[in-house]
Protein backbone atom coordinates (compact mmCIF):
# COMPACT_ATOMS: atom_id res chain seq x y z
CA UNK A 1 0.00 0.00 0.00
CA UNK A 2 1.21 3.42 -0.92
CA UNK A 3 0.45 4.58 2.50
CA UNK A 4 2.84 2.14 3.87
CA UNK A 5 5.37 2.26 1.65
CA UNK A 6 5.94 6.10 3.09
CA UNK A 7 6.25 4.52 7.06
CA UNK A 8 10.33 4.28 7.48
CA UNK A 9 11.83 1.33 8.05
CA UNK A 10 13.09 1.96 11.56
CA UNK A 11 9.21 2.66 12.47
CA UNK A 12 7.84 -1.03 10.82
CA UNK A 13 10.31 -2.20 12.80
CA UNK A 14 9.36 -0.94 16.32
CA UNK A 15 6.10 -1.33 15.44
CA UNK A 16 6.88 -5.72 14.32
CA UNK A 17 8.58 -5.71 17.58
CA UNK A 18 6.21 -4.61 19.99
CA UNK A 19 3.54 -7.13 18.23
CA UNK A 20 6.24 -9.74 18.74
CA UNK A 21 7.49 -9.84 22.06
CA UNK A 22 4.60 -8.26 24.05
CA UNK A 23 2.96 -10.79 26.44
CA UNK A 24 6.99 -12.37 26.76
CA UNK A 25 7.47 -13.01 29.76
CA UNK A 26 11.32 -13.13 31.09
CA UNK A 27 12.81 -16.02 32.51
CA UNK A 28 15.83 -16.84 32.62
CA UNK A 29 15.84 -20.49 33.04
CA UNK A 30 13.91 -20.91 30.67
CA UNK A 31 12.96 -20.03 26.70
CA UNK A 32 9.38 -18.42 26.25
CA UNK A 33 8.62 -19.88 22.15
CA UNK A 34 7.76 -16.77 20.29
CA UNK A 35 4.70 -17.10 17.52
CA UNK A 36 6.76 -18.32 14.62
CA UNK A 37 4.69 -15.83 11.69
CA UNK A 38 5.65 -12.77 13.58
CA UNK A 39 8.86 -13.15 14.76
CA UNK A 40 9.69 -13.85 10.97
CA UNK A 41 8.39 -11.04 10.32
CA UNK A 42 9.98 -9.00 12.36
CA UNK A 43 13.42 -10.98 10.88
CA UNK A 44 12.51 -10.13 7.49
CA UNK A 45 12.24 -6.47 8.59
CA UNK A 46 15.60 -6.03 10.40
CA UNK A 47 17.68 -8.24 7.62
CA UNK A 48 16.81 -5.58 5.41
CA UNK A 49 17.87 -2.35 7.35
CA UNK A 50 21.04 -0.38 5.90
CA UNK A 51 22.69 2.48 7.75
CA UNK A 52 21.46 4.59 4.96
CA UNK A 53 17.56 4.39 6.60
CA UNK A 54 18.62 5.50 9.80
CA UNK A 55 20.83 8.41 7.70
CA UNK A 56 24.14 7.08 9.61
CA UNK A 57 27.37 7.97 7.50
CA UNK A 58 30.22 5.38 7.45
CA UNK A 59 32.79 6.18 10.28
CA UNK A 60 36.56 6.79 8.80
CA UNK A 61 38.53 3.58 9.02
CA UNK A 62 41.26 5.57 10.71
CA UNK A 63 40.71 7.53 13.17
CA UNK A 64 42.48 10.87 13.68
CA UNK A 65 45.32 12.02 16.03
CA UNK A 66 43.49 12.30 19.91
CA UNK A 67 40.17 11.17 18.61
CA UNK A 68 39.82 8.80 21.41
CA UNK A 69 38.73 10.23 24.79
CA UNK A 70 36.33 11.15 27.05
CA UNK A 71 34.04 12.48 24.11
CA UNK A 72 35.40 10.51 21.45
CA UNK A 73 34.83 6.77 22.94
CA UNK A 74 35.56 3.44 21.60
CA UNK A 75 32.14 2.61 21.45
CA UNK A 76 29.17 4.69 21.50
CA UNK A 77 25.03 3.80 21.97
CA UNK A 78 22.70 5.92 19.78
CA UNK A 79 19.10 5.49 21.73
CA UNK A 80 15.97 4.98 19.52
CA UNK A 81 13.09 3.83 21.28
CA UNK A 82 12.20 2.00 24.60
CA UNK A 83 9.31 0.65 25.53
CA UNK A 84 7.89 -1.91 28.02
CA UNK A 85 8.42 -4.64 25.46
CA UNK A 86 11.46 -3.74 23.93
CA UNK A 87 14.23 -1.57 23.41
CA UNK A 88 15.91 -0.64 20.04
CA UNK A 89 19.52 1.50 20.03
CA UNK A 90 22.69 1.46 17.39
CA UNK A 91 26.18 0.44 19.10
CA UNK A 92 28.56 2.75 16.73
CA UNK A 93 32.43 0.56 17.24
CA UNK A 94 35.36 2.18 16.38
CA UNK A 95 38.31 0.20 14.93
CA UNK A 96 39.95 -2.24 17.17
CA UNK A 97 36.68 -1.60 19.26
CA UNK A 98 35.05 -4.41 21.66
CA UNK A 99 31.72 -4.82 23.44
CA UNK A 100 33.50 -7.35 26.64
CA UNK A 101 31.82 -10.93 27.46
CA UNK A 102 28.26 -10.03 28.57
CA UNK A 103 25.06 -11.35 29.05
CA UNK A 104 21.51 -10.69 28.94
CA UNK A 105 19.36 -12.56 31.83
CA UNK A 106 16.05 -13.48 30.38
CA UNK A 107 15.99 -11.01 27.42
CA UNK A 108 15.67 -11.55 23.78
CA UNK A 109 17.97 -9.91 21.44
CA UNK A 110 18.22 -9.64 17.27
CA UNK A 111 22.10 -7.67 16.43
CA UNK A 112 21.63 -6.33 12.57
CA UNK A 113 25.23 -5.21 10.80
CA UNK A 114 24.47 -1.59 9.54
CA UNK A 115 28.25 -1.08 8.10
CA UNK A 116 31.75 -2.89 8.73
CA UNK A 117 32.12 -5.92 10.48
CA UNK A 118 31.64 -7.81 13.53
CA UNK A 119 33.13 -10.96 14.85
CA UNK A 120 30.05 -12.65 17.63
CA UNK A 121 31.42 -14.76 19.95
CA UNK A 122 28.32 -16.75 22.04
CA UNK A 123 28.19 -19.04 25.28
CA UNK A 124 25.44 -20.79 27.09
CA UNK A 125 25.38 -20.97 30.47
CA UNK A 126 25.44 -24.50 31.92
CA UNK A 127 23.46 -24.85 35.13
CA UNK A 128 26.38 -27.43 36.86
CA UNK A 129 24.93 -29.45 39.92
CA UNK A 130 26.53 -29.03 43.15
CA UNK A 131 29.05 -31.88 42.02
CA UNK A 132 30.81 -30.01 40.05
CA UNK A 133 33.73 -28.65 42.11
CA UNK A 134 35.67 -25.74 40.59
CA UNK A 135 39.47 -26.36 38.70
CA UNK A 136 42.64 -24.49 40.13
CA UNK A 137 42.76 -21.23 38.94
CA UNK A 138 45.89 -19.51 39.03
CA UNK A 139 46.54 -17.49 40.43
CA UNK A 140 44.03 -18.37 43.32
CA UNK A 141 40.56 -16.82 43.28
CA UNK A 142 39.09 -15.24 47.07
CA UNK A 143 36.56 -16.80 48.57
CA UNK A 144 33.95 -14.26 47.89
CA UNK A 145 35.40 -14.53 43.45
CA UNK A 146 34.64 -18.30 44.17
CA UNK A 147 30.80 -18.01 44.21
CA UNK A 148 30.97 -15.36 40.89
CA UNK A 149 32.49 -18.38 39.02
CA UNK A 150 30.29 -19.79 36.42
CA UNK A 151 30.76 -22.61 33.53
CA UNK A 152 29.39 -21.86 29.88
CA UNK A 153 30.12 -23.68 26.58
CA UNK A 154 31.10 -22.30 23.26
CA UNK A 155 28.31 -22.30 20.53
CA UNK A 156 29.26 -19.81 17.89
CA UNK A 157 32.00 -17.72 16.71
CA UNK A 158 30.78 -15.61 13.66
CA UNK A 159 31.07 -12.73 11.32
CA UNK A 160 28.32 -10.99 10.29
CA UNK A 161 28.08 -7.81 7.69
CA UNK A 162 25.98 -5.43 6.44
CA UNK A 163 24.86 -8.37 4.00
CA UNK A 164 24.57 -11.01 6.52
CA UNK A 165 20.99 -11.79 8.75
CA UNK A 166 20.92 -10.84 12.33
CA UNK A 167 22.43 -12.47 14.88
CA UNK A 168 20.17 -13.68 17.34
CA UNK A 169 20.00 -14.48 21.01
CA UNK A 170 17.29 -16.02 23.59
CA UNK A 171 17.66 -16.48 27.72
CA UNK A 172 18.95 -19.80 27.14
CA UNK A 173 20.88 -19.64 23.56
CA UNK A 174 23.92 -17.55 23.08
CA UNK A 175 22.89 -15.10 25.87
CA UNK A 176 25.98 -14.78 27.02
CA UNK A 177 28.71 -12.88 24.52
CA UNK A 178 31.52 -10.42 23.09
CA UNK A 179 31.27 -8.41 19.97
CA UNK A 180 34.88 -7.26 18.41
CA UNK A 181 34.94 -4.71 15.20
CA UNK A 182 36.45 -6.02 12.70
CA UNK A 183 38.56 -4.72 9.85
CA UNK A 184 37.92 -1.53 10.84
CA UNK A 185 34.60 0.47 12.43
CA UNK A 186 31.18 -0.31 12.62
CA UNK A 187 27.84 0.07 13.66
CA UNK A 188 24.58 -2.78 14.54
CA UNK A 189 21.03 -1.75 15.41
CA UNK A 190 20.33 -3.85 18.73
CA UNK A 191 16.97 -4.86 19.97
CA UNK A 192 16.34 -6.40 23.65
CA UNK A 193 13.16 -7.66 24.62
CA UNK A 194 12.32 -7.30 27.49
CA UNK A 195 14.25 -4.15 27.82
CA UNK A 196 16.11 -4.14 30.65
CA UNK A 197 15.03 -3.91 34.18
CA UNK A 198 17.63 -4.46 37.35
CA UNK A 199 14.45 -4.35 39.75
CA UNK A 200 13.01 -7.30 37.62
CA UNK A 201 16.50 -9.37 37.10
CA UNK A 202 17.29 -7.99 33.75
CA UNK A 203 20.56 -6.24 34.25
CA UNK A 204 24.08 -6.53 32.29
CA UNK A 205 26.90 -8.46 33.54
CA UNK A 206 29.96 -8.83 32.28
CA UNK A 207 32.74 -11.73 32.65
CA UNK A 208 36.41 -12.67 32.50
CA UNK A 209 37.32 -16.10 30.61
CA UNK A 210 39.06 -17.95 33.86
CA UNK A 211 39.46 -21.34 32.42
CA UNK A 212 38.98 -22.69 29.02
CA UNK A 213 38.42 -26.82 28.79
CA UNK A 214 36.46 -29.15 26.47
CA UNK A 215 33.50 -30.83 27.61
CA UNK A 216 32.73 -34.28 26.79
CA UNK A 217 29.57 -34.13 28.86
CA UNK A 218 27.58 -31.59 25.95
CA UNK A 219 29.07 -33.40 22.73
CA UNK A 220 32.41 -32.36 23.00
CA UNK A 221 32.26 -28.65 22.84
CA UNK A 222 35.10 -26.02 24.49
CA UNK A 223 34.31 -25.16 27.85
CA UNK A 224 35.35 -22.14 30.09
CA UNK A 225 35.08 -21.06 33.73
CA UNK A 226 34.00 -17.50 33.62
CA UNK A 227 34.05 -15.23 36.60
CA UNK A 228 31.15 -11.84 37.24
CA UNK A 229 33.37 -8.79 37.31
CA UNK A 230 32.82 -4.82 36.94
CA UNK A 231 31.14 -3.12 34.41
CA UNK A 232 34.01 -1.51 32.47
CA UNK A 233 34.00 2.01 32.39
CA UNK A 234 32.13 4.03 29.72
CA UNK A 235 35.30 5.19 27.79
CA UNK A 236 36.83 1.98 27.53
Amino acid sequence: MPRDNKTPLIQKIAKQAYITYKGFKSESNGDNNLLPDRHSELLSLVTAIRAADLKIPPRKAKASPGASGPHNPPVTYMHICETEVFSMGVFLLRTGASIPLHDHPGMNGMLKVLYGKVSVRCFDKLEDPPSVSLPQFDPPLAPPQAASVRRSVLRSVAEYSEGSGPCLLTPLRHNLHQIDAVDGPTAFLDILAPPYDPDDGRDCHYYRVLYVCVCVCVCVHLCVWVLCVPSPPNDE
